[in-house]
């Protein structure tokens, strides 16, 4: 007699459908699994047995042999031992058919029959939606993250005895989720946009960047508030959609970032790393293939400060997720791709020292400084939207009025202003691309600028005049493009202008900060 039960693994950051077959038989008593198992899920006969024998189901002497299909695909975890428990229990008929069809089981086993969570909870549970199932036994302590996902049922269950009793009446109490009241996130904690002082010009250009989702650069002496501009931007960012914000709680939920008190991601991510930080950390990899900080942080902001300091390799690795938004890591056995439309933010001096070009300050020399900026290679920065000089101020700009006056109230009103005007770009984007399946201007394939930009016959001559006298790449044309169309959409333009395009350019890497990579 084979008894079948329905599980789920993770692959990359989605879920595949997996099947636990228990066949029982006469013949020398054994327990045998099969089906390309790695070695935390061969453990798991030892933790059923003794998990059955201590809530007082002893096997009977027979030869039972466990498969889970598809026999190609490698499995580990523990998440199999509460589906392959299931299932055990079904061949030797202590439980009746429960619908197995209609119900995917998942859950990691103690010895004493407790049922403790796994990870990849919200992939599982998107993909048994996907697949037609109505509901999902889980641990109790994942149930919060599985009803997330609207339209089935989630079954809470904390020990093998209250599964057993549940599949035994056919009787699936459908968990019911108290109110999250918290703004859920892990990444790190962010600044207000109200807090920075001048800088008008720099607050501009992270205020289009934060509109069109474009990657940005501030170069700048020490202490100029380029770090404080970019912990900044997500106080001015666009609200996670309900999409986004599922997109991202996945990614957490295959790291196991997710718990009961946040079972849901709903912030924008933010995250910065040191510059001692490895390639695999932000790629991604491992043994087992796992998510990096270019994937953590996707739909939301990686932040590089003193982006020069770090490895060389370590940045040129950025160049095909800036591309194409989404990692591809390579193992053995698999090929995982993991999503990585991030926003990148960079901070840089000008030099080892910080003070290029006043030679009055500055004690680099030329070739210091060439080394020093050849880290960021010509590829990347042709790849990023938006390059800002954050200027050291004067002592008059850095002075505020008190706190309560009627300055310091304009402050915090432009400030709200400045995020109701992102949000109106925001919204001309998600009109503008509603049939599409990119959101922002950023995003717009080369093949579509002439349809969505809309350039007129003079503003037309003028760009190709930009391309030529600039020496433009092709890349850099099209995001010279791009941002000039989320100048259009922040000044509430239909229409790109001319002086739309003409702001656009000056974006553009200066030249000293190619490190004498140019553009390719």
């Amino acid at each position: 007699m084979v008894y079948k039960v329905y599980s789920g693994r993770v692959g990359g950051v989605f879920g595949d459908l997996i099947t636990v077959e228990v066949d029982s038989s006469t013949g020398l008593p054994t327990f045998d699994m099969i089906g390309l198992l790695g070695s935390e899920v061969k453990e798991a006969k030892e933790r059923v047995r003794v998990a059955l024998k201590n809530n007082g189901i002893n096997l009977p002497a027979m030869r039972i042999t466990v498969n889970l299909s598809p026999a190609d695909e490698h499995k580990s975890g523990a998440a199999f031992d509460l589906p392959i428990a299931v299932a055990i229990l079904g061949v030797f008929n202590y439980i009746p058919e429960f619908e197995q069809r209609k119900t995917l089981v998942i859950g990691e086993l103690a010895l004493d029959g407790q049922i403790k969570s796994v990870k990849g909870i919200i992939p599982i549970v998107r993909m048994a939606k996907e697949r037609g199932f109505e509901r999902v036994m889980l641990p109790l302590d994942n149930a919060r993250e599985g009803s997330v996902i609207n339209g089935i049922d989630i079954v809470a269950v904390s020990t093998l005895a209250e599964a057993f009793a549940a599949l035994s009446g056919n009787c699936f109490e459908v968990y019911k989720p108290p109110m999250v009241t918290e703004d859920a996130s892990l990444s790190e904690e962010v600044s207000d946009f109200d807090d920075i002082v001048g800088q008008e010009g720099a607050k501009r250009a992270a205020a289009l960047a934060a509109a069109g989702f474009h990657h940005l650069l501030m170069t700048g002496p020490p202490g100029s508030g380029k770090s404080l501009i970019a912990k900044s931007l997500p106080s001015i960012m666009p609200e996670l959609s309900y999409e986004e914000s599922l997109e991202i709680s996945s990614i957490y939920s295959v790291m196991g970032l997710l718990n009961e008190k946040m079972p849901f991601i709903t912030r924008r991510p933010f995250y910065s790393p040191h510059h001692s930080a490895t390639l695999q950390s932000l790629a991604g990899g491992g043994p087992n293939a796992s998510p990096g900080l270019v994937s953590l942080s996707h739909r939301g902001i990686l932040f590089l400060d003193e982006m020069p300091e770090f490895k060389r390799e370590t940045i040129d690795m950025l160049r095909q997720p800036l591309e194409d938004g989404k990692i591809m890591v390579s193992r053995a056995r698999n090929t995982y791709t993991y999503p990585a439309k991030f926003m990148l933010v960079g901070a840089m001096n000008p030099c080892p020292c910080g003070y290029f070009p006043d030679r009055n300050r500055c004690t680099c020399t030329q070739s210091q400084i060439s080394k020093y900026l050849s880290k960021i290679s010509g590829p990347v920065a042709d790849r990023i939207d938006i390059c800002v000089e954050v200027l050291r101020m004067d002592l008059k700009d850095m002075v505020r009025a008190p706190i309560g006056t009627g300055d310091d109230n304009i402050r915090h009103k432009s400030a709200n202003e400045l995020k109701e005007r992102i949000a109106d770009a925001i919204e001309r984007q998600k009109i503008r691309y509603k049939d599409e399946n990119f959101k922002f201007n950023s995003h717009i394939p080369s093949s579509k600028t002439d349809k969505y930009v809309g350039l007129g016959e003079s503003e037309r001559e003028y760009a190709f005049s930009l391309y030529e006298k600039l020496k433009l790449s092709t890349r850099s044309f099209y995001k010279i493009l791009r941002v000039a169309r989320t100048i259009a959409d922040f000044e509430g333009e239909e229409n790109v202008l001319a002086q739309h395009l003409m702001e656009a350019s000056c974006y553009r890497f200066p030249e000293y900060t190619t490190g004498g990579g140019g553009n390719v």
